[in-house]
């Protein structure tokens, strides 16, 4: 049912997966269609007027679109861009290869707020974060303890759509992302060294720490399609109960179906 070493740009049409792989939408709604902490279905339909897809919650409708979560930086422009250069290019595609399968995409509230940036323009255009995905993470587990950071703004206006989630270790089992946690739920395991975190630009600044980006970000990506694999397989029809989408795809999720 879940192809994780499918690559969405196949089906993009040379264009952005993100927005064009039917695959990719496909996927999302299969595998977030299941309940919330709260026990509510976290039922995913297909947007009109151009939007991605919708939550028809019982307190607010959320509107969602796809973002890739990792970034090999290799159309980024500026001085990461020399950088990139003298990457071998078999390393690039294979960085590229792993960016465009399900374990490197998720999704966030794509609804514009007080004609104000979403979180997936914030977090390409704030140059303390500059699309890095751990970083992300790190401003997300802050927002949920009320510690500021460098997304605080533009997580709080979305709060009601992280509120679904009660909590931060609610999010991440949610979305399959603890390969980019401790057991504690209290440490990012991040893409590169800490130090000074927020104080200074976190793209890579040689070929040492950009191979260490590459690693670290591939082994999420990889470590994370392996976890949405056991998640289909465990998920079998022995439980609780089923429902097709309108696309014709099987959706198998626990719990309750109200």
């Amino acid at each position: 049912m879940i192809d994780t070493s499918f690559d969405f740009r196949t089906d993009a049409n040379g264009k952005d997966p993100d927005s064009y792989s039917p695959t990719l939408k496909n996927y999302h709604k299969l595998l977030w269609s299941k309940p919330l902490p709260s026990g509510e279905l976290f039922k995913l339909y297909d947007a009109s007027n151009g939007r991605y897809l919708r939550f028809n919650g019982s307190l607010k409708q959320h509107f969602l679109s796809s973002d890739s979560i990792t970034n090999s930086y290799s159309l980024r422009k500026g001085t990461i861009s020399s950088l990139i250069n003298k990457i071998d290019p078999k390393v690039l595609e294979h960085f590229r290869t792993v960016n465009s399968t399900i374990g490197s995409f998720i999704l966030f509230p794509s609804n514009k707020i007080d004609k104000k940036h979403t979180i997936n323009v914030e977090r390409g255009f704030n140059k303390l974060i500059a699309d890095r995905f751990d970083l992300s993470l790190e401003c997300i587990r802050r927002f949920y303890l009320q510690i500021d950071s460098p997304l605080q703004d533009v997580l709080e206006r979305y709060k009601t759509f992280f509120e679904l989630f009660g909590d931060f270790k609610g999010y991440v089992d949610f979305f399959l992302l603890n390969d980019l946690v401790d057991t504690t739920f209290a440490q990012i395991n991040f893409f590169l060294p800490a130090e000074d975190l927020f104080a200074n630009s976190p793209l890579p600044t040689s070929e040492d720490s950009y191979m260490s980006y590459y690693k670290n970000s591939t082994k999420f990506s990889l470590a994370r399609n392996q976890r949405i694999a056991e998640w289909v397989k465990e998920n079998t029809l022995s439980n609780r109960f089923v429902w097709t989408s309108t696309q014709g795809l099987t959706i198998i999720s626990k719990g309750r179906m109200d």
